[in-house]
């Protein structure tokens, strides 16, 4: 079970839906100069805490989903590796007390990647009926029209057609999916602008930030909207402005 869950959690991991990934990201990571709004949890630009470029969204008007992080790792037939299977981590994810992201990991020369789906349609039921809300993962998905009634908000590499066998090599162990290192149970927020992580223990302090980044965001955006002068746009952009958000 989670061992630090504790009961907040799930009403902040909800709250947090209601906000973008970008702000999140903002929130844990990306200014870390700026003490009042952002925890600088991570170096920004060497650490992997988030995904890069290769993900994408298959339902970007799903919008954002939070959870606790489960993970696995997919291979190719060779190594002769069989005591783990399906239930395995059909049984991680019951675990959880609270909404899953299940991070998938397809451990495969590149040209296996880029053919082989990690998840479809029969997956996917079975994995929503246990609590999975998104799933993300370094390899493509198929069946996108067959999930898409579930609800389970999907970030992987892209789509195709089939796959071959691929047996699991591991349940609940770190992996890296397109930049971002992830461990069991930290949370990760996702949208259809990729995906962040970081400790499930600063869900409190992270939902605290974003809300005051979003206020912030809002604000200078709508001075923004009511200028057309560069000097005066410039100067609400660096947050020349009175603030009376803090």
């Amino acid at each position: 079970m989670n061992d630090y869950y504790n009961p907040d959690d799930l009403s902040i991991m909800h709250e947090l839906e209601l906000y973008d990934t970008p702000t999140v990201t903002n929130a844990v990571a990306t200014y870390p100069g700026n003490m009042q709004n952002c925890l600088g949890l991570y170096e920004p630009h060497g650490i992997n805490w988030f995904t890069d470029e290769r993900i994408r969204c298959l339902y970007p008007l799903i919008g954002p989903r939070c959870g606790f992080a489960v993970t696995c790792v997919y291979g190719i037939p060779g190594t002769g590796f069989s005591r783990l299977t399906f239930a395995d981590i059909l049984e991680a994810i019951d675990e959880v007390r609270g909404p899953v992201i299940l991070a998938m990991k397809l451990h495969a020369p590149e040209k296996f990647r880029r053919k082989n789906a990690l998840i479809g349609g029969n997956m996917m039921t079975a994995f929503k009926q246990l609590g999975v809300v998104g799933v993300v993962g370094d390899g493509p998905a198929r069946d996108i029209e067959e999930m898409r009634p579930l609800g389970v908000q999907c970030l992987l590499t892209g789509l195709t057609a089939g796959h071959g066998l691929l047996p699991i090599e591991a349940v609940n162990v770190p992996v890296s999916l397109c930049s971002m290192d992830v461990a069991p149970l930290e949370v990760i927020h996702m949208d259809q602008n990729g995906a962040v992580k970081f400790p499930a223990s600063r869900l409190p302090d992270v939902l605290d930030r974003v809300k005051r980044i979003a206020a912030f965001d809002a604000e200078r955006q709508r001075r923004m909207c009511l200028s057309r002068n560069p000097a005066e746009i410039a100067g609400i952009m660096s947050g020349n402005w009175p603030k009376d958000l803090s």
